[in-house]
């Protein structure tokens, strides 16, 4: 009987071939495979393919799969996000499993924000002897043995044939990978904190007028705070220098997810891209910048998803939902809102030429918008620009009003540009 890596092997190079009937040949073979050990011919116990063998070999070859993505740019958080898109909730909660074991088996400290991903996605090793994880797995799952085992191997199969991605940071053991000590507080920065306590009051009010106001003033904060942290850093002698962050895009509505992640990456320096077919856009900045980015984007979708529920209530004709409704009142409630953005920005950086004089102010800024731009021409080279086309008028106006209720007369749905890999 072949081994237990043996029969693992055949497994996954059939699972992603094109033979559907062989995969399933291969799978129940491994599952076979996986009985109880027999006694061999010279009385001792073959126990190769034993259920232990495969459990502790497929946690061995999922550890091993995760690992050689992290130098090709994946980090953990993209990791479960790409098998659960692919394949599903469970085997994105089993490839969870395999972070752990990954983050166990690491020989040192790791950079903070890695720790940080895996803390969020709940990555913890649950069990005591590799060889009885994916048995416990299983049972956590509610599931039976078959199908964690078939599980198992679609995401090995998956993860084998993922891409390079920009490298955003360096992984742990990476060429300039920095180990963080300590325990930093809830954000680092009081006006962060302030940001998000308005961000808060945001969601939770029902009245569009104040969600906007709230929203406004956190940008206003948020600008002063990039202005303040760009003159500063413009006088020390190892400067931030810009990084990277990804945000989910996932369906339904991904285009319109995107924008909104576009258009609050414009009003706060940074730059997006869109890789559609990965499920998320890449941000790039400066740190401070790209905390926002990630607080106003998550604050904002929250948003949108209650305003574009309020309006298909309101709707002619009741509540009926319609996805290119749906569609046209996210693009216009972030082409809106990014509008909304920019102005708080902008009023921001005429109060800091006035304050701090124009001529020290605009050569830093030019520099930090010269240094996001660099960066982004050096990771992707190939950007494109697609446009997401509008196709349901009154949902455009409707989602503009949400945004802004001063703004529905004349509004006319347009296409948008939005910047993304082909």
């Amino acid at each position: 009987m072949p081994d237990a890596d043996a029969l693992i092997t055949a497994a996954v190079a059939a699972v992603r071939g094109t033979d559907v009937r062989d995969a399933e040949r291969k799978l129940d073979r491994l599952v076979v495979g996986s009985a109880p050990a027999q006694a061999d011919d010279d009385g001792g116990r073959d126990v190769s393919a034993g259920p232990a063998a495969v459990d502790a070999a497929l946690l061995r070859r999922l550890v091993a799969a995760v690992h050689r993505l992290w130098p090709r740019g994946w980090q953990p958080a993209d990791v479960a996000r790409i098998v659960a898109r692919r394949l599903g909730a469970r085997p994105g909660r089993l490839v969870v499993d395999a972070l752990a074991a990954d983050r166990a088996a690491q020989p040192g400290p790791v950079p903070q924000w890695w720790d940080d991903q895996l803390t969020a996605l709940d990555a913890r090793v649950r069990w005591d002897d590799d060889a009885g994880w994916l048995g416990g797995w299983a049972t956590r799952e509610g599931t039976d043995r078959i199908a964690a085992l078939r599980d198992a191997v679609e995401v090995l199969a998956l993860l084998a044939g993922l891409p390079p991605v920009a490298v955003l940071r360096p992984p742990p053991g990476g060429v300039g990978a920095v180990t963080v000590t300590g325990a930093p507080g809830p954000s680092g920065s009081r006006v962060l904190d302030r940001v998000r306590a308005l961000l808060a009051k945001a969601e939770s009010t029902t009245f569009p007028a104040e969600a906007e106001a709230f929203t406004g003033k956190a940008q206003e904060l948020i600008a002063r705070h990039s202005l303040e942290r760009a003159l500063v850093e413009s006088t020390v002698a190892h400067p931030d220098q810009p990084g990277g962050v990804r945000i989910s895009t996932d369906a339904p509505y991904a285009g319109a997810k995107a924008l909104l992640v576009q258009e609050v990456a414009a009003a706060n320096r940074c730059e997006s891209v869109w890789s559609d077919d990965l499920g998320f856009a890449t941000v790039l900045g400066f740190p401070a910048d790209l905390e926002a980015v990630e607080l106003l984007h998550t604050s904002l979708l929250v948003q949108a998803t209650a305003a574009m529920l309020r309006g298909r209530r309101e709707r002619r004709g009741g509540g009926r939902r319609t996805k290119a409704y749906d569609e046209a009142f996210l693009h216009a409630f972030a082409s809106r809102i990014g509008e909304r953005l920019r102005a708080a920005t902008d009023a921001a950086d005429r109060q800091a030429a006035r304050d701090t004089g124009a001529d020290r102010l605009l050569p830093v800024l030019a520099a930090r918008s010269g240094a996001v731009r660099e960066r982004m021409d050096t990771l992707f080279p190939g950007v494109t620009r697609a446009r997401l086309t509008v196709r349901d008028a009154e949902g455009w106006q409707s989602g503009t009003s949400a945004a802004d209720r001063a703004s529905l007369a004349g509004s006319a749905p347009p296409s948008r540009p939005l910047t993304g890999r082909r």
